[in-house]
């Protein structure tokens, strides 16, 4: 017993190896570098230790301030867009039908398709001058097109069309999971006891599914937090800060302007925001 136990921790020492150097340490430096303040600019200077000095300088940066609530609007309207929209595909493609193969095969497209190729792609969509946005509302009519990805309004509008395109199969393959996890005995016996489809589908399949949509809506809020590539190419934070979330904020510090500790500072309050809705979700979760 004691050399089997051995043998298991010799075969998972090299994951925990990898997980120690490739996550806990970048987050334990984040944290370390968050109390400093660090110009990569000016390597010379070194690491000045000034304690909270970055955090408050996030609380009084209105910057910082706008990029959270963008964040937060970003999260609260895409994340429960895409766990409906995921449930609506997830229960069409999980009834027997020919061709629903293929069709689960379409669906799952455009989370196959790379992050960065999806945002040009949209880019392209949303062009004032050629995209198939203006071509669809207006036709040839030219002078009535719009610049969405140039205006402030709809900016933010356009990014989470886009990502509402592109991660919507996730959550609809997991609520898939959990409906071929809903035995069918139970949907027959409901049908000898004359329950309608709505019936069953708020009786039975809802509250079966639930852990299954609570998880979507997990790792889906999880991920918005943490929306970077499409601001970065759809619109680099513009216009006007209007699409200047968190993650893009902190880029833009730690980057453009060299400040690390800053950066850092703010990885870590999306680090303790994707902290807090896990555990929200977790509790309901139970």
């Amino acid at each position: 017993m004691k050399n089997s136990g051995r043998a298991a921790a010799l075969f998972l020492f090299p994951s925990f190896l990898f997980v120690l150097i490739f996550s806990l340490v970048p987050i334990f430096e984040s944290f370390r570098l968050s109390f400093y303040r660090m110009i990569l600019t000016l390597p010379w200077l070194g690491q000045k230790f000034v304690g909270w000095q970055n955090y408050l300088d996030l609380l009084t940066d209105p910057v910082a301030s706008h990029s959270l609530l963008t964040t937060l609007i970003f999260v609260t309207v895409t994340v429960p867009l895409e766990v409906l929209l995921g449930l609506a595909v997830a229960l069409v493609i999980n009834e027997p039908f020919r061709g629903r193969g293929l069709l689960r095969a379409v669906v799952l497209v455009p989370w196959a398709i790379p992050s960065t190729v999806a945002s040009q792609m949209w880019r392209f969509i949303f062009n004032d001058r050629y995209g198939l946005f203006n071509y669809f509302l207006f036709g040839d009519q030219t002078e009535l097109y719009l610049a969405p990805l140039a205006d402030p309004q709809l900016a933010l509008g356009a990014i989470m069309v886009a990502d509402v395109w592109k991660t919507t199969p996730f959550a609809a393959l997991m609520i898939l999971a959990g409906l071929q996890a809903v035995p069918d005995e139970l949907y027959e016996a409901a049908s000898v006891d004359g329950a309608g489809g709505w019936q069953k589908f708020r009786r039975i399949t809802l509250p079966m599914i639930k852990p299954a949509i609570l998880l979507a809506f997990l790792f889906r809020t999880i991920d918005a937090l943490r929306v970077f590539d499409l601001v970065f190419v759809m619109t680099q934070g513009g216009p006007a800060d209007s699409t200047n979330v968190l993650q893009f904020y902190g880029y833009k510090k730690s980057f453009a302007e060299g400040m690390i500790g800053a950066g850092s500072a703010v990885s870590v309050l999306v680090f303790f925001l994707a902290l807090l809705f896990a555990l929200l979700y977790i509790r309901i979760l139970g």
